[in-house]
């Protein structure tokens, strides 16, 4: 049944339904073809006869904002919002306000584990590494939360296309162009790019903000994405290519094979007679090299430009590139890039 219709069933709200999903709780059937997700109807009878459903299963995806969860912590808003900028809270989902500011959501089951797990930091003052984190300027709520749906999606598929199409979606296209510099393949992850449960929904800017949450803004996350990237797409890469309009070009003739009339025997036995009397004449006349002025008789071929990978034919020894050369190298190009630019202000959030 589509997903809509299992939501009604086991009586959550889309946000609970998605969730749940999330969090692994339920379990969805995704067509090979690309389609809209489905949930089998044993997985609803699964859910249906678990104890204390379904206030149960609604209590595990039941979500709170700042005000309550600060309540249930028995804390003021601002030592929560404190906890969660620095770390200490993971949020689960968020909504737009009608200021287009985010409200971010916690699992209100994880807060209870948290006040079990660290008492102290719910009284007294806070502790040093707590302070100098947030007086740094960190507010680790976007990142948690990125990290957090980045290795739930890893984990629902294990198609090395689909792995690379979610690890792409952590950085931006200028980015994402310098790891993966096939235009075709990132079409290819572009199709593969993870949906949420219901599909796209919302207005554009909702969908916007989305994607901004879902992309890399720290340093040190922009290292550890791309490194994960390089080599999961490796790996994918291994597995098989990705799709290519007009499938192998090489089981097709070129447009000039075509028009070129069928070779006559007669023509190839002149050529070579007509070859074999100017190798004679050469000999006689001097090394080949005389023939053309300033050019030396033998010159090795100079190395392919660009920062791509020299494809050597088969048997030939290539030297193999690192990890952290490709990447230092991709980081000494944007940074070049960036130097040839001039520096642009960025523009609020939301503007």
């Amino acid at each position: 049944m589509a997903v809509s219709t299992a939501a009604q069933e086991v009586g959550l709200k889309r946000g609970e339904f998605a969730i749940a999903v999330h969090l692994g709780l339920i379990r969805l059937m995704v067509p090979r073809d690309g389609g809209r997700p489905m949930v089998g109807r044993d997985e609803i009878e699964r859910l249906r006869s678990q104890d204390g459903f379904p206030e149960a299963l609604r209590e595990r995806v039941r979500t709170v904002g700042t005000a309550e969860g600060a309540r249930r912590l028995g804390i003021s808003p601002d030592r929560f919002t404190r906890f969660a900028r620095a770390g200490c809270l993971t949020p689960i989902t968020f909504y737009l306000n009608r200021y287009r500011a985010i409200v971010w959501l916690y699992l209100a089951d994880e807060l209870t584990r948290f006040a079990a797990r660290e008492p102290q930091l719910l009284t007294g003052r806070s502790p040093g590494w707590l302070r100098d984190r947030l007086e740094g300027g960190a507010d680790c709520r976007a990142g948690n939360w990125r990290s957090r749906r980045v290795e739930r999606l890893l984990s629902l598929t294990e198609d090395p296309w689909a792995r690379v199409a979610v690890l792409a979606d952590t950085l931006d296209p200028v980015q994402l162009a310098e790891v993966v510099d096939d235009p075709y393949e990132r079409a290819y992850l572009a199709r593969l790019r993870p949906e949420p449960a219901f599909g796209p929904t919302g207005p554009v800017w909702a969908r916007e903000t989305m994607a901004h949450l879902m992309r890399a803004d720290e340093p040190d996350e922009l290292l550890w994405r791309r490194v994960n990237l390089i080599m999961e797409l490796d790996n994918a890469r291994e597995v098989r290519s990705a799709p290519r309009p007009g499938g192998d070009r090489r089981a097709f003739p070129s447009p000039a094979s075509e028009r070129a009339p069928a070779p006559d025997p007669r023509a190839d036995a002149d050529a070579d007679a007509d070859a074999d009397a100017d190798a004679r004449s050469r000999s006689r006349s001097g090394p080949e090299s005389d023939l053309v002025p300033g050019a030396p008789a033998s010159v090795p071929p100079g190395p392919c430009p660009g920062p791509g990978p020299v494809h050597a034919p088969t048997g030939a020894a290539v030297p193999v590139v690192g990890l952290l050369a490709r990447i230092g190298l991709r980081r000494r190009t944007s940074r070049e890039a960036n130097r040839r630019q001039p520096p642009q202000g960025r523009a609020p959030f939301g503007a």
